[in-house]
């Protein structure tokens, strides 16, 4: 077959309460480049982005903010404010279908994880060894100050399952 090859992940869009605190977080906290400032779009369809945003959105909607944000990576995050959506995340199900979480990496998980709930967030679970007598490869999951879920790893993806996280 044609086209049998892995494609990039380009960004993520998540929907928060308050857009300058959650651009606060995730730059202060995750050390993301703030590529745009939060900026206000409104419905209108004589600019592309206007027209784009109302395919999107549709028609019930007046104003919202966005703001771009980006890993050192180059994985963009996408934050959006909605004035009229609801301000608290939905409740945590992983079992239905849906986005379940993202997950970010650094080396230093302990110190990540106290920044995360020092700025209003929260550690889900203890952080985990998969294999601690023989691989270093430590996960825990958090959630920022809005509710949003998401996991911690140490190692990238391939290296914590490359050689089997969940054999022996």
């Amino acid at each position: 077959m044609k086209n049998q090859y892995p494609k990039s992940f380009s960004h993520i869009g998540l929907t928060v309460p308050n857009i300058k605190e959650a651009v606060k977080f995730y730059s202060e906290v995750m050390g993301w480049y703030v590529i745009m400032e939060p900026s206000i779009i409104k419905k209108e369809s004589e600019t592309a982005i206007g027209q784009m945003c109302i395919d999107v959105f549709g028609e019930e909607w007046e104003t919202f903010e966005i703001a771009h944000l980006s890993t050192s990576d180059g994985i963009g995050v996408e934050l959006f404010c909605f004035p009229h959506g609801v301000k608290e995340a939905p409740a945590f199900n992983p079992f239905n279908t849906g986005l379940f979480h993202f997950c970010i990496q650094d080396p230093n998980i302990e110190e990540l994880v106290a920044k995360i709930v020092s700025y209003g967030g929260k550690q889900r679970m203890p952080i985990r060894s998969y294999d601690p007598n023989d691989k270093p490869y430590q996960m825990c999951y958090v959630e920022d100050p809005f509710g949003i879920v998401f996991e911690v790893y140490t190692h990238s993806y391939e290296l914590t399952y490359s050689s089997g996280a969940y054999a022996k």
